[in-house]
């Protein structure tokens, strides 16, 4: 009988083939999620691939989830009522559209979506955030709840890639392209402090290229980097406050822990703005607890 020893080559082949064998058998949907998901015991959910029994990807629920109304959201009303229509037609099981969020930060963008999930959790609506470096497990995450009755936003926040990341081509996929088609009860929203959500370069556009009529068309790369945000249905921007409108909200902020707005409370306000170098709904919120919290300890300790 001949031995017959693998060459260091064929031997290095064989323990990528085995890697990618345990990666599939891993992320395979009999594997990754064995036991059934009480989806009425929460109503948010986190996925998770860094925790659990083999690190196994799974969902997390968040029993405690950080929710607001849409009343409290101040100078984004167009928005708030195209994102809360798109919503309501997507509970009630009509036709809705992905929807993605772009502008200045601060301004209210995951606020919103979380407001929908304040206004509609009561009937069915599920939320299920999810990181973009986490991205490739979304057509794992689709078929997982393909076919429960509730209805499914997946969340991706601040969503935004660098040059080499790759996580998006398989957003771009779910979104418009895939053969296993859209799952009726998942939409996906997703935040972001930009407009175009893959970083563009100055070489992209070189590649501009003309057609025998002498016409010009982008480049490959540019193309498939703008198309990822052409691929939501429902795109919404939003933007930097006004001092005015700064103001409006930290009015609603303030009145909420209490307190009334006067000129001592707006000078400080606008000063405390001048020392965050913004003007956002984040930072009206920031400041209206500061203030409150002193304000409070300081009516304690006189008592």
């Amino acid at each position: 009988m001949t031995n017959t020893l693998l060459a260091p080559e064929q031997i290095e082949r064989l323990l990528t083939s085995l890697d990618r064998i345990a990666s599939a058998l891993e992320a395979s949907p009999s594997s990754q999620h064995e036991q059934a998901i009480d989806f009425s015991q929460a109503f948010a959910y986190r996925w998770q691939r860094n925790s659990g029994i083999n690190h196994v990807p799974h969902l997390t629920p968040v029993t405690a989830p950080q929710l607001i109304a849409f009343n409290q959201l101040c100078n984004i009303e167009q928005q708030v009522a195209r994102l809360q229509q798109n919503t309501l037609q997507f509970v009630h099981g009509y036709p809705a559209n992905n929807a993605l969020m772009t502008g200045a930060r601060g301004t209210g963008k995951s606020s919103l979506v979380r407001a929908c999930l304040h206004a509609f959790h009561q009937q069915g609506l599920r939320l299920i955030e999810v990181e973009k470096q986490h991205l490739d497990d979304l057509p794992l995450i689709i078929e997982l709840v393909r076919q429960r009755p509730e209805r499914f936003i997946v969340f991706c926040d601040d969503l935004s890639f660098e040059d080499g990341e790759h996580h998006y081509k398989a957003l771009k996929t779910v979104l418009d392209g895939s053969v296993a088609g859209a799952a009726a009860n998942v939409l996906i929203y997703a935040t972001s402090n930009r407009r175009h959500l893959v970083t563009e370069k100055m070489a992209d556009n070189l590649e501009l290229r003309k057609d025998s009529q002498g016409e010009i068309h982008p480049g490959d790369s540019l193309e498939e980097k703008i198309s990822l945000s052409d691929r939501f249905g429902l795109r919404l921007h939003f933007y930097s406050f006004s001092q005015d409108e700064y103001l409006t909200a930290v009015t609603q902020w303030v009145s909420n822990f209490g307190f009334s707005m006067d000129d001592n409370v707006r000078e400080e306000a606008l000063r405390w703005a001048t020392e965050h170098g913004s003007r956002s709904g984040r930072i009206a919120l920031q400041f209206a607890r500061d203030y409150a919290g002193r304000a409070l300890l300081k009516n304690a300790v006189k008592i």
